[in-house]
C-alpha cells in the first residue's frame, strides 16, 4: 500500500505541480473563533500565562497570534513579536547544519564520532554521527536529574567550557549498544554543536545565524541571553502546588549548548517553513534524510519515529513532520503536514504547557480531517498494571517512600522533593476507582500507559510504565486534556 500510495504522489506533483504547492486560502472569521475559544479554554485548564500561535501554508502566515500575558509581572501582553525560548525544537535547525555540511563533504554521517572526540573511550567507536542525529547512540543522558544538581558533574549553576563539557560526557556510561533501541538523549545534540565548532571553527550558534537565519531573514532568532538586551522577550514560569513561579536560573554555559538553548518567534518560524518547502538551505535529498525514521539495528523503524531531528508520526493518514521543546518554563511545537501544506506553531511561557495537543488541535479546526482523536476510555487488557499504579499513587498519597520500586532513571526524577510536589497535586483528586486506561503507546523499549484520574470535576492524566524488572520506569502527571 505504501509503493501505490508513493507513486500516486508522484503521478500528482509530475503533471500538476500547481496543486502541490497551493498555499492554502485565508482563515475564516469562523476558524479564527473556534481557535481563539480552544487557546483561552486551555490556558485557562493549564495555567498557562501566555500562548503564541502561528498558522502558515507554505510559509505564509494565515495566522500569527498572541494570547494572554508575555510578562505577568509587568502585564505584557503576548503579541506575534514576542520571543519564548525554543527547548528542543533548536535540534532542527543543528541537524540541518550537519546536514550542510554533509553536503560539502566536511561530514559523513557514517564515520565514527570518535574522529571528533579523540579522547573518548573505546566504547565510543562504533557510535556513528547519524546515531547522534537520530537518538541511537545508547549515550548517557547528562541532564538526568543526578547530573544536573548541586552534586551532579553538569550542576546547572555552573560554568564549564566545551572541551569540559565533553571531557565530562566522556565520563558518563553507556546505556545501550548503538544502534540497538532508540532513547532520547539531550547528550547527543550537546556533542553535535561541538562538532560542528571543530569542523567550521565557528561555534554552533554563530554557524547558524550565518547559514541560516540571516539568510531567511529571521531576526528575532538567536542563541539566548540573559545579558543582551532583547526586545518582545517573554519569561519563562512554572507551576508549584498550583502557584505560578518563575523560571530557575542556569548558568549561561546550559543557555547556550546545542541541544536547545534559542529564542525565536512565531514571525521567524513562517520563515523557517517556507524554506524546508524548497531547496533554498538543503538539497532535497538531505530534507528527505532529515524525515526518514531512523532504522534501529534489526531493520525495524524506530519506536519514536525519529529522524534527525524531526518525529514523523502520522495524523489520521496524513503525514507529519514535527517536534517539541521545554526548557526554563517554556514549552514549544512545531507540527508540520507537507502534503496538506499547513504548519501549526505553538509556543507557551509555562513548563506544563502541553503545546503538542494545542497545535494538533488547532490544525484540526483548519482542517477536520487532521483532527486528533478525543482522549476516551479504552479497554484496558493489562489489569494487573493499573492495579500496581493504583498500589503505587496510593503510597505517594500517603506520604510514603517509594524509592525502592523505581528505575535509578527514575529515582533521579521522581526525588523525595518532586513526590512531595505529586503528593500535593493527588491528594485532593485522588480515587482508586476512577482510574480509567485513555491511551496506550511505545516509549523507547517501554510502553507508556496514559490512564485518567478524575474528581468531580477535576481531574489528571497519569503516565506509568514498568520495565523488564518491575521498576516503574516512567511516570509522570499533567493536566487533563480532551484530546490526544
Amino acid at each position: 500500500m505504501r509503493r501505490v500510495g508513493v507513486l500516486c504522489l508522484v503521478i500528482v506533483t509530475s503533471f500538476f505541480p500547481s496543486l502541490r504547492a497551493q498555499t492554502l486560502p485565508a482563515l475564516t472569521s469562523d476558524q479564527i473563533s473556534a481557535i481563539d475559544h480552544f487557546v483561552a479554554t486551555d490556558m485557562k485548564n493549564r495555567q498557562i500565562p501566555g500562548i503564541a500561535v502561528g498558522i502558515y501554508s507554505r510559509g505564509q502566515i494565515l495566522l500569527a497570534k498572541g494570547y494572554g500575558m508575555s510578562d505577568v509581572e509587568l502585564s505584557v501582553p503576548v503579541k506575534p513579536e514576542t520571543v519564548f525560548q525554543s527547548g528542543s525544537v533548536g535540534k532542527q535547525f543543528v541537524s540541518a547544519a550537519i546536514m550542510m555540511l554533509v553536503e560539502e563533504g566536511k561530514i559523513n554521517l557514517d564515520e565514527s564520532i570518535t574522529k571528533y572526540f579523540p579522547n573518548a573511550p573505546e566504547s565510543w567507536k562504533p557510535i556513528l554521527v547519524k546515531n547522534l542525529l537520530s537518538h541511537t547512540s545508547g549515550l548517557a543522558e547528562y541532564e538526568s536529574a543526578d547530573r544536573i544538581g548541586p552534586q551532579g558533574p553538569f550542576y546547572l549553576r555552573l560554568d564549564f567550557t566545551e572541551d569540559q563539557l565533553v571531557e565530562k560526557v566522556e565520563a558518563l556510561p553507556i546505556d545501550f549498544k548503538v544502534g540497538e533501541r532508540w532513547d532520547y538523549r539531550n547528550t547527543n545534540y550537546l556533542l553535535l554543536g561541538i562538532i560542528i565548532h571543530k569542523v567550521t571553527g565557528k561555534f554552533y550558534a554563530d554557524f547558524l545565524q550565518e547559514r541560516i537565519f540571516k539568510p531567511l531573514g529571521m531576526t528575532s532568532t538567536r542563541l539566548i541571553s540573559e545579558a543582551d538586551i532583547i526586545p518582545n522577550r517573554a519569561s519563562g514560569y512554572e507551576l508549584h502546588h498550583g502557584e505560578l513561579k518563575n523560571q530557575e536560573w542556569v548558568s549561561p554555559t546550559f543557555d547556550s549548548t546545542a541541544d536547545g538553548a534559542l529564542y525565536f518567534n512565531v514571525l521567524d518560524i513562517a520563515k523557517w517553513d517556507g524554506a524546508l518547502y524548497g531547496t533554498t538551505l538543503l538539497k532535497q535529498s538531505s530534507l528527505d534524510r532529515m524525515w526518514t525514521v531512523y532504522p534501529l539495528n534489526d531493520g525495524k523503524p524506530n519506536s519514536a519515529n525519529y529522524g534527525f531531528g524531526w518525529r514523523m508520526e502520522p495524523m489520521n493518514g496524513h503525514r507529519t513532520t514535527e517536534h517539541g521543546g521545554a526548557w526554563q518554563g517554556f514549552t514549544c511545537y512545531i507540527l508540520r503536514y507537507p502534503d496538506d501544506n499547513l504548519s501549526v506553531a505553538v509556543l507557551t511561557n509555562l513548563a506544563s504547557g502541553g503545546p503538542r495537543m494545542v497545535a494538533r488541535v488547532v490544525a484540526g479546526l483548519i482542517n477536520p480531517a487532521l483532527m486528533p482523536p478525543k482522549l476516551v476510555a479504552i479497554p484496558d487488557d493489562q489489569p494487573a498494571l493499573a492495579d500496581s499504579l493504583k498500589k503505587f499513587l496510593a503510597q505517594l498519597v500517603g506520604g510514603e517512600d517509594v524509592h525502592a520500586q523505581l528505575s535509578s532513571e527514575m529515582a533521579a526524577v521522581l526525588t523525595p522533593d518532586a513526590a512531595k510536589d505529586v503528593q500535593a497535586e493527588l491528594e485532593e483528586i485522588w480515587q482508586p476507582d476512577s482510574l480509567v486506561l485513555v491511551k496506550r503507546q511505545p516509549y523507547g523499549d517501554l510502553v507508556a500507559s496514559a490512564y485518567r484520574v478524575r474528581k468531580g470535576d477535576h481531574a489528571l492524566i497519569i503516565t506509568y510504565a514498568l520495565d523488564k524488572n518491575g521498576k516503574v520506569a516512567i511516570f509522570g502527571d499533567s493536566p487533563d486534556q480532551e484530546y490526544q
